[in-house]
């Protein structure tokens, strides 16, 4: 039977299962039908096994069980670079809506500048989820394991938010832990990526932010003006990424490949006059597609 299908389910909102109604494969079982003019109005529930179901309890879509709550409440939200080294979000071209993540998420500094979709699941915690509301938020920091079954503890999917991320998707006043749903989307970043140069002599580290596509650099080499080669740098913590090559006076590139493995080189970024503690934005980006 083809009919319209109306919002008003006998059994509950189905508006907190908009998320996944665009491309399920939901099986609707009509409970009556009306005529409103030459449109037949079905009324309907969702059978109890369809797909919304294995999106509880699985994935649908890309979406991904999860909890979350949110940190450093009495803290400037710009400050939550924590592990990985960003010295203000702001300034890593992250904004406030960040998030620490659970070791299963966090990779041992991997996850540093990827992006995530979060929804408060609004089915299973209804007086604290805000309905239909998603964030984009970006991976920033670690929240520890206490080996003793905290939400941190692997293999926990858990985001410890930004204050004002948190607030996005979930009710004021709740401060303990609330069911969401996540998945990996790409990083829209505004201008190029941001090569901060730390160190000394010729011990060079770079932490690099503000990248776009999947936003979580894999593999990183440097080359000088002068050295006129590809050198692999190596992960020091987070987003630094350390060499021994002593690049000083020379024009500098870079190569990153993101953890999805698309590479993009960036050529002649750090002029020769350069000098630790500055920070250079390349002029291309890694796409959003």
């Amino acid at each position: 039977m083809a009919c319209a299908i109306s919002s008003k389910s006998p059994v509950g909102d189905i508006d907190a299962f908009a998320p996944f109604l665009s491309n399920s494969k939901c099986l609707f079982v009509c409970l009556f039908e009306e005529q409103m003019g030459s449109v037949s109005l079905c009324h309907f529930f969702l059978f109890l096994a369809c797909v919304v179901l294995d999106g509880i309890n699985g994935q649908v879509n890309g979406w991904l069980n999860g909890h979350a709550t949110f940190y450093g409440a009495n803290q400037n939200p710009t400050t939550l670079g924590g592990a990985c080294g960003y010295d203000s979000t702001v300034h890593a071209g992250f904004g406030v809506n960040t998030a620490a993540v659970s070791s299963a998420l966090f990779r041992e500094g991997e996850a540093c500048g990827g992006c995530y979709q979060v929804m408060c699941n609004y089915r299973l915690d209804p007086k604290w989820c805000l309905p239909r509301r998603v964030i984009t938020i970006t991976a920033t920091n670690f929240c520890p394991p206490n080996n003793i079954g905290g939400w941190c503890d692997p293999p926990h999917q858990h985001f410890d938010m930004s204050q004002p991320a948190f607030l996005r998707v979930a009710r004021q006043g709740n401060e303990g832990i609330v069911p969401v749903l996540y998945r990996r989307v790409s990083c829209k970043r505004r201008g190029g990526v941001r090569f901060t140069l730390k160190g000394q002599s010729n011990f060079n580290m770079v932490m690099i932010s503000n990248v776009g596509g999947s936003g979580d650099a894999k593999a990183v080499w440097i080359r000088g003006s002068r050295t006129r080669t590809w050198i692999p740098m190596h992960r020091n913590w987070g987003a630094n990424w350390q060499s021994s090559v002593d690049v000083r006076g020379q024009r500098l590139s870079f190569k990153i490949t993101l953890v999805d493995g698309k590479t993009t080189e960036f050529f002649n970024v750090v002029p020769s006059t350069w000098s630790f503690g500055q920070t250079f934005s390349s002029q291309n980006q890694f796409s959003n597609n």
